[in-house]
């Protein structure tokens, strides 16, 4: 449940945790009119930092506690920001000028390596919002505009990883962040906010437009069977030729699946001392992404000669997407071997380069 300020009578309001941050609901489009502003949509994690009396909390989007992962943080909100503000931003760490979301989930499996870790590749708290004030002021119901100058004071003289996230309400400068940003420096978009709107947590009061790029990628399994998909596994070929796992689509429409599936067949007997499908069977969870419930996914292998026009979010880890990308067609007219290759990390991902 959100979270509501709550205090004695006679007192100021206080914010306890948890408190379920405000959210952004997806658009097709990015939203235009007066009054609205746009921030970069930055690839980390989602924290609530709480500048306690005696520390720092940070606070997930789920309520869990991740002040332990993140000492850097910590350390630096508790030499810059008064006791009693509660703030609100994106955990993110920089890597070649590039945002890198796996160095984030490294933070959790550290262990007894996490402060050298956090030495080698410090994390970045880019802020966004107040929520409460010097002393513990509650300012939820004071618009944007007023929550974002107080912000902007508050950090005037703050480390270099408490940073303000950029802001405008100029559609060119929007246009050049998903132009250049999102493939430069990671962002995955915009998220679009009223300047006159207050916080309001846990609802959906912002728009958040993701930038995807439409690319093609090999079928290399289905889930459902080769004769009704309901959902197709992605690959692309290696420098060395071999087809490497890299995505899951979300669910086919019919019209879809009854389009793809007379184009599937079985793999084919493999040579001798050769394998028929480069993948195993079932999918190992940690391939598919599964990590709110780890387990195998059984699917249909088949034959890796059909491609398949797709469209994907730029968030692309380990040589993989990390959300479900949209299938938009098959593309009979393609060879595999015109689909872009997988390349290594710092190369385009998305194959924009080749066309």
């Amino acid at each position: 449940m959100p979270a509501r300020p709550r205090g004695s009578a006679g007192q100021e309001p206080v914010l306890r945790r948890p408190v379920a941050p405000m959210l952004a609901a997806p658009v097709d489009v990015v939203p235009e009119g007066p009054g609205l502003v746009h921030e970069p949509k930055w690839d980390g994690w989602r924290a609530v930092a709480f500048r306690e009396a005696d520390g720092v909390y940070l606070q997930s989007r789920a309520g869990r506690n991740l002040s332990t992962y993140f000492p850097d943080i910590t350390r630096a909100i508790r030499a810059a920001i008064p006791p009693g503000v509660v703030l609100d931003g994106e955990l993110i760490v920089w890597e070649r000028g590039r945002t890198n979301f796996a160095q984030l989930q490294r933070r959790v499996t550290a262990g007894r390596a996490l402060l050298r870790l956090a030495r080698d590749c410090p994390a970045h708290y880019v802020l966004f919002d107040l929520l409460a004030d010097a002393d513990g002021r509650v300012i939820l119901d004071l618009p944007l505009s007023q929550r974002r100058a107080r912000l902007e004071r508050l950090l005037a003289d703050s480390p270099a990883q408490l940073t303000l996230t950029p802001q405008t309400a100029d559609m060119t400068l929007v246009s050049d962040w998903l132009l250049h940003w999102t493939v430069a420096a990671g962002i995955e978009g915009v998220v679009s906010k009223r300047l006159g709107g207050r916080y309001e947590p846990g609802r959906r009061g912002w728009s958040k437009f993701r930038t995807r790029i439409v690319t093609e990628a090999i079928v290399g399994g289905v889930t459902g069977n080769i004769s009704s998909p309901e959902t197709v596994l992605l690959g692309r070929f290696d420098r060395r030729g071999r087809l490497r796992y890299t995505g899951r689509s979300h669910p086919l429409t019919a019209a879809q699946a009854g389009e793809l599936a007379p184009l599937l067949s079985p793999p084919r007997l493999p040579r001798p001392g050769a394998t028929a499908h480069p993948w195993p069977q079932p999918l190992p969870a940690s391939w598919s992404g599964q990590l709110d419930r780890p387990e195998p996914l059984p699917y249909a292998q088949v034959d890796p000669t059909v491609v398949a026009e797709i469209d994907a979010d730029v968030a692309f880890e380990h040589q993989r997407w990390r959300h479900r990308v949209r299938y938009a067609r098959a593309r009979p007219d393609m060879s595999v071997y015109d689909v872009p290759l997988l390349l290594g990390d710092g190369e385009d991902p998305f194959g924009i380069a080749a066309g």
